[in-house]
């Protein structure tokens, strides 16, 4: 799950999206992200230090320049792993212990029950 948390939190800011977006034309260096970006250069590196720590992207070495593209397989990888997270049964995840105790007994809950019917107490409807 840390893997998931720090892969959605790199994709959770616009700009690291566009970066994404571009990168998937081309790979590109930092000069030319800054040049279609329109943004500077120490900004763009700390997105892509984000980026590059979630693993998501790659990078080539030429000379002084950094040559930046997606890391595809890392990408399917992970999304695909996040889908089977989603389709797995809740009771077999251990950081879900608690709440697929909870979610087994949801039907039974009268506050919930209260809250689903509209008969909540006044302190729920204020």
């Amino acid at each position: 799950m840390d893997l998931f948390v720090k892969i959605f939190k790199a994709l959770g800011e616009p700009t690291r999206l566009k970066i994404l977006r571009l990168l998937a034309v081309r790979p590109m260096y930092v000069c030319e992200l800054e040049s279609v970006l329109g943004i500077s250069q120490p900004r763009i590196s700390q997105h892509l230090r984000v980026l590059k720590e979630a693993t998501i992207l790659r990078e080539t070495k030429e000379a002084q320049k950094t040559f930046y593209m997606i890391n595809g397989d890392i990408m399917e990888t992970s999304l695909g792993d996040f889908l089977e997270f989603l389709r797995v049964d809740l009771r077999d995840l251990p950081d879900f212990k608690e709440e697929s105790l909870r979610m087994e007994k949801l039907d039974q809950d009268s506050c919930v029950i209260s809250c689903k019917t509209g008969q909540g107490s006044d302190l729920q409807n204020a």
